[in-house]
């Protein structure tokens, strides 16, 4: 623990923490709407953003917010006008985008090019104070607004031709989900990295699915599994010297098999408690002859 008497790994724990928030919050809206993927696809397209960055001298992280935000706005409208399925559109983004950002990074210098590992994959060791003050005023707009319009955000993802006829502003919730999600996989390339931000959006979500049955319980116990897989992430990472974004991924996981097996368990018990007790049947009685 005598890492954390640096400034350097607080910034990271503050970091990781404001994703392991926001993150879940956002993702709960995802997978309600079976988008689950669609933060790899946005995170390929930050991925050039962060090649435009790079390649013009620029912020990376402001480029590749701009970048992921006209590509999510893009798939959703392309996905509104049912023009395209939305698996095609998720396919054009994954491709489209890993393409570009590795063509505009191998037209930098290799300085930039070697930096690049650090967005797939994080690097919360080199995060700077003006990072940590971007990620938190982003990531508290994000969580601002998934809580702020949750009812009309669960009305949209739960049944959109409902929404309409209810008379939500569907298309502009759907926008503001599209560049929500840009936002949110931006902000997490320094915590967990372009390459795993999406399975913080869902691996809590998932993992609270299988203790809770209402909207709002599930939202709640997914912000808080992500707020302990990210902070014990960045303490596992600290302590076993190994990548802080993988790592808090695996302790996602490890906590949705935890809480997998003891539903399961549980379930089992709750069955044998409700079914009746058997009658216990006198055993045969053999007659003797005398």
């Amino acid at each position: 623990m005598d890492l954390f008497q640096y400034d350097f790994m607080m910034r990271a724990l503050a970091g990781a923490l404001i994703i392991g928030l926001v993150a879940p919050s956002l993702g709960i809206y995802l997978v309600q709407r079976r988008l689950s993927l669609i933060g790899d696809g946005i995170g390929h397209v930050a991925l050039t953003g962060v090649g435009v960055g790079l390649l013009l001298n620029q912020s990376p992280v402001l480029t590749a917010v701009i970048v992921a935000a006209i590509g999510a706005v893009g798939v959703e409208l392309i996905r509104e006008r049912g023009r395209t399925s939305g698996d095609l559109a998720l396919a054009l983004l994954f491709y489209g985008g890993i393409a570009g950002g590795v063509v505009l990074v191998s037209l930098s210098d290799d300085a930039s090019s070697n930096s690049l590992v650090q967005y797939l994959f994080g690097s919360l060791i080199t995060t700077s104070p003006q990072d940590i003050a971007v990620i938190a005023v982003l990531g508290g707009a994000v969580l601002f607004a998934m809580l702020m319009f949750r009812p009309a955000l669960f009305a949209v993802s739960n049944d959109e031709e409902y929404a309409k006829v209810s008379g939500l502003p569907v298309r502009a919730l759907n926008l503001l989900m599209a560049v929500t999600t840009a936002v949110t996989v931006t902000i997490a390339m320094r915590t967990v990295g372009l390459l795993l931000i999406s399975a913080l959006m869902v691996i809590p979500v998932a993992a609270a699915q299988q203790v809770t049955r209402g909207f709002r319980t599930t939202m709640a116990a997914a912000m808080a599994i992500g707020l302990f897989a990210a902070g014990s992430g960045i303490v596992v990472s600290a302590e076993a010297d190994t990548p802080p974004g993988a790592t808090t991924v695996v302790l996602a996981l490890a906590v949705f098999v935890a809480l997998t097996v003891g539903a399961v368990g549980w379930r089992v018990v709750q069955r044998r408690r409700a079914e009746p007790p058997r009658e216990i049947e006198p055993p045969d009685v053999v007659l003797q002859k005398a």
